[in-house]
């Protein structure tokens, strides 16, 4: 008969885990005092330390001092981070309510530091599939980037990164995002083809702003006051300009504390109405650099440029396969990105992608055969008389290219280019201007299909295949 406990505890011996966390800086069994950053004391038990970490066991078995110290001091890992240390270190694993916002950048730096990088990776994805990131990742980013040596290979940092370009900066209440944080995130996302949510100008407004709240309260007033929101900016601009004898002078410490930034802000981005009537007299930014970008400006008829960096949020996320418009028996997955079948079928499948193609420019998308199948397509559809349950290139409202080389539309098909097969990219060019479409195959462009000379005025991203194919769709990448 099993022994009579109470619910709340059991006897040791019975979990292994269970016992050892009672050894968790407990004085009773430790044998040596562990000093950190903000000088708390926790202790620990030197054989335990040393077999679960090689950088303990170097410090303590080393017949240096430290071998026979009954302290041990680390000046740069804070208590918080070495709590969650010891809980992995006596158990092998901690518990995701053990992670905060406030003490899971420690924990990575420590994690790090000991070399641990089972630890590092379960930080790492109880950031990423939790609430964490959504909700936290702008203090996250403040406190890595002051915390560890920034590098573009710094998985951590780049999915802080990721998450935070992700949320428009008028979002981030000034005091979450520090003016380090800012930083990283703005010179990993300058001229990078990563998703991004804010516009320029508010990049520049938001730092602006960041900087004079590093000056005084009185300065961050005068920013606020002197900034609108591009929401606002229409009213302000064509409203009668604030006279000189009363606009507001703003501190030039401002400029100081702005001036880290300012190298990573595209101006380019900014419309030139807006760099003449509401930046350039704040003279926070220097007059060589605000000259620099009248030149620039003056050099193009027009902007060739989003005033988004990156990948626009707004675009990047319509780039899915629509759920709502496929053909039977069609699985999509990974947040819409990439489609594929659950088993055979007698006829190709239809599905289509959520962005709409219309208007005037030149729309560019790149599709990526994970896994081909026989004469996969890709192409354009028109929004009408589609159907989804039988191979696009034999409707008249379907223009695709596949795997064969063969471009398809109405059962019509001629010779485009050479055959392709598993891991390729295609690089759909739709020219809306000439209602003409065009294709890239693993880097190599190809002409315009001749037959393709009057596609209609609106279409979406399509592709057509059978099982075992996986399509990846995605903006195009210039870059790879």
């Amino acid at each position: 008969m099993e022994p009579s406990y109470s619910k709340n505890y059991r006897a040791r011996g019975y979990s292994l885990e269970q016992d050892l966390r009672l050894l968790i800086n407990n004085p009773k069994y430790s044998d040596i005092e562990i000093l950190c950053e903000d000088e708390k004391k926790l202790h620990g038990c030197r054989a335990i330390l040393a077999a679960r970490s090689e950088v303990f066991d170097r410090l303590l078995y080393n017949g240096m001092k430290e071998s026979y110290d009954k302290q041990i001091s680390f000046p740069k890992i804070s208590s918080i981070g070495m709590e969650i240390i010891l809980e992995y270190i006596y158990t092998g694993s901690i518990k995701e309510e053990s992670l905060t916002k406030d003490n899971t950048v420690e924990a990575f730096y420590a994690a790090d530091y000991f070399q641990l990088p089972d630890l590092q990776d379960f930080i790492m994805k109880t950031v990423k599939n939790t609430n964490f990131a959504k909700n936290y990742s702008p203090e996250l980013l403040s406190k890595i980037s002051e915390k560890i040596p920034l590098s573009e290979d710094n998985i951590f940092l780049n999915l802080l990164v990721e998450a935070v370009a992700a949320i428009p900066l008028n979002n981030i209440e000034f005091g979450r995002l520090s003016i380090a944080g800012l930083k990283y995130l703005l010179s990993c996302t300058n001229e990078k083809k990563k998703p991004f949510a804010t516009p320029e100008y508010e990049v520049f407004r938001y730092s602006a702003i960041l900087a004079a709240k590093q000056v005084s309260n009185d300065a961050h007033k005068i920013l606020i006051e002197q900034l609108p929101t591009l929401e606002q900016i229409e009213k302000v601009v064509n409203s009668a300009k604030v006279e000189n004898d009363d606009k507001l002078i703003i501190d030039q410490k401002v400029a100081k504390e702005l001036e880290p930034l300012v190298k990573y802000i595209d101006f380019m981005r900014i419309d030139g109405q807006i760099l003449a009537d509401i930046i350039e007299p704040l003279e926070i930014i220097p007059a060589t650099v605000i000259l620099d970008i009248y030149r620039q400006k003056a050099r193009l008829n027009k902007s060739e440029l989003n005033d988004t960096r990156g990948i626009p949020i707004q675009i990047y996320s319509k780039y899915v396969w629509d759920e709502s418009e496929c053909g039977s028996n069609v699985l999509i997955e990974d947040n819409g990105k990439i489609v594929y079948l659950k088993s055979r079928t007698g006829s190709w499948r239809n599905v289509r992608a959520k962005m709409v193609l219309e208007g005037k420019g030149i729309f560019e998308w790149d599709v990526i055969m994970e896994k081909a199948c026989v004469d996969a397509w890709v192409g354009v559809c028109a929004p009408e008389n589609l159907s989804y349950e039988f191979f696009a290139g034999r409707q008249p409202t379907g223009w695709v290219l596949g795997t064969n080389g063969y471009c398809a539309n109405s059962n019509k098909g001629i010779i485009y280019c050479s055959s392709f097969g598993d891991g390729t990219r295609i690089t759909v060019h739709l020219d809306m201007n000439k209602r003409t479409c065009s294709f890239t195959v693993n880097g190599t462009k190809y002409p315009e299909v001749s037959a393709w000379n009057n596609l209609p005025a609106k279409l979406y991203p399509v592709v057509s295949f059978n099982h075992p194919a996986r399509l990846r769709i995605q903006p195009h990448q210039k870059d790879v």
